[in-house]
């Protein structure tokens, strides 16, 4: 479905604010990031939590989240016309929601749930209140993060596309600088082969710049609203050279699986160097976003003739404000450095299956997991004693498109294989479940600057306790090696759920809010917490209640 012919079928819809003051934004939808666009909307709660948050369109409830995709608590609400609302970050859910919430988590007996729900389990109207605010989940300070989807293939779409009559915005972006990326082997900008930035110090630059061969282009440039502060993303942006247009950009729809490709259209090395993001106006080889569109030399400018030539970019946001930037770039004949000729056996293909062999780790690239060709640089760090040795592959970070596949001989023999996972530094991996074959463990990576090792884990987690006495049980819960996968506790041998404190290793149990009943007399209570290796520590404890 195009996006014009579902905005026709959404406009059948009645589309309301999901909050009952004037909405204010501390994020928009695209908005670059590392590994990801900002997939919806931050709608500002006025940094508190318990706001009440209500449903943008008539549908019904699909689908009720805890603890999973960094969301924190997350309601989704299915629409006509192919839309699914998603609200995150939540506090609680209305009573009906929260009740489906605690049937799911004492059947599975789970705090993390994903309860999915019938059309008819939860029907709801345009404007009905559904959950109030919260800072639950990968939040950093209290706000609503609204997203919206296609139901049918999950795309992520412009929540502004259905709610811009809500917020207020008369002001352009602005563009701070743009960037000259000479093509190597091809190209010179100002007499030199590498990247360059250049300020607009105005709209219309008089200096003169000089190019020769074909030349690549960025700009940094950010969107800004009445009564919100802050940076947001450009929805599009057009680059043309003498009124042809070479590259154009609408951030309309996202397919999620494309989601790291944000990391080839923005100039990632440069983003973790600055903090800055630069989003290209040329599209690398293996880049297949959708949403960017370029001419017949992928958005290179040929400047081939000794001439002037004119380059004009427009910037604007979904309510139709528009800046325009200029500036000349002569062409001048100049020598063009060669490209560097590499006797590596390292050239990993964007559009093939690569296989890297190097002693004690083996490395599986699919196809279409690269932005461009790109030659590894494996290195292998020995660690005596140790299960396996460290291995890496590139010397920054390099995110891949999609999971590749990495094998590592052991050192030694372990007495439990199962217990046996890859780690990898800075967060690269979290937990992946591996197979042990023949003295080599196979997992998943996707980042190609990380330390890579295989560790094992056969020490059960530690629970502290905190406080056992009155109506409230809460434990500190701590695990060194694989990460805690679960954690379950009992009394009197029935099922009583605890509860995740949120930025904390901390779990409790309102014993008010659970199926105990108060005698006055002693109740026993187990703990268990198992680890991602299957290792488990059990607390037991006798209390009064």
């Amino acid at each position: 479905m195009s996006i014009l012919s579902a905005i026709v079928m959404a406009s059948a819809l009645s589309f309301g604010s999901p909050v009952n003051y004037p909405l204010s934004l501390a994020g928009n939808y695209g908005e670059p990031r590392p590994n990801h666009f900002h997939g919806g909307i931050d709608v500002r709660t006025g940094n508190a939590v318990g706001k009440p948050v209500f449903s943008i369109a008539d549908g019904y409830v699909s689908r009720i989240t805890v603890g999973l995709s960094g969301f924190g608590n997350a309601v989704y609400v299915t629409h006509l016309g192919g839309y699914t609302s998603v609200y995150c970050h939540l506090d609680k859910f209305v009573p009906q929601l929260s009740a489906m919430v605690r049937k799911w988590q004492y059947k599975n007996e789970n705090y993390i749930a994903d309860v999915r729900l019938k059309p008819t389990d939860f029907p709801v109207s345009q404007g009905q209140f559904i959950a109030v605010s919260g800072n639950t989940g990968a939040s950093t300070a209290p706000h609503l993060h609204l997203e919206l989807h296609d139901t049918r293939t999950g795309d992520m779409l412009d929540p502004l596309d259905v709610l811009k009559q809500y917020v207020k915005d008369t002001t352009p972006p602005i563009a701070h600088s743009f960037m000259a990326y000479p093509l190597e082997g091809e190209g010179v900008f100002m007499g030199a082969s590498h990247k360059q930035t250049y300020g607009f110090s105005s709209a219309n630059l008089t200096r003169e710049f000089t190019a020769w061969g074909k030349v690549g282009f960025g700009i940094w440039a950010n969107d800004y609203m009445e009564d919100s502060f802050g940076r947001l993303g450009i929805r599009r942006t057009t680059l043309t050279v003498d009124g042809k247009v070479v590259f154009s950009s609408d951030v309309d729809r996202i397919p999620v699986r494309l989601n790291r490709y944000v990391n080839s259209w923005g100039d990632y090395k440069h983003f973790c160097r600055t903090g800055v993001w630069f989003m290209k106006s040329f599209a690398e080889p293996g880049n297949m976003l959708p949403v960017i569109h370029t001419d017949g030399n992928r958005g290179y400018v040929d400047f081939n003739e000794e001439r002037v030539y004119r380059l004009v970019y427009t910037i604007s946001d979904i309510f139709g404000n528009t800046r325009q930037y200029t500036f000349s770039v002569h062409g001048k004949k100049q020598p063009i450095q060669a490209r560097r000729k590499s006797a590596s056996p390292y050239i990993m293909k964007y559009d093939k299956v690569n296989i890297l062999r190097i002693d004690g780790a083996r490395l599986i690239l699919l196809q279409d997991m690269l932005a461009d060709d790109i030659e590894l640089v494996p290195k292998r760090t020995s660690r005596p004693g140790k299960v396996s040795d460290s291995y890496t592959f590139f010397g920054s970070s390099y995110p891949l498109f999609g999971w590749a596949e990495i094998s590592i001989n052991l050192n030694r023999a372990v007495k439990e294989p199962s217990k046996l996972y890859i780690s990898g530094s800075y967060g690269s991996v979290g937990f992946k479940k591996c197979v042990y074959e023949n003295g080599w463990v196979t997992g998943k990576m996707r980042e190609l600057g990380a330390s890579y090792t295989v560790e094992y884990d056969d020490t059960p987690p530690v629970i502290s306790p905190g406080t056992v006495s009155g109506s409230l049980l809460r434990f500190s819960i701590y695990d060194t090696g694989s990460g805690i996968k679960s954690f379950k506790g009992y009394v009197d041998g029935g099922f009583v759920l605890f509860e995740k404190l949120e930025k904390s290793n901390v779990i409790q149990c309102r014993l008010s809010d659970v199926p105990v009943k108060k005698t006055g007399g002693e109740h026993r209570l187990k703990l268990v917490v198992t680890d991602n290796c299957g290792n488990s520590a059990a607390y037991n404890t006798n209390f009064k209640y």
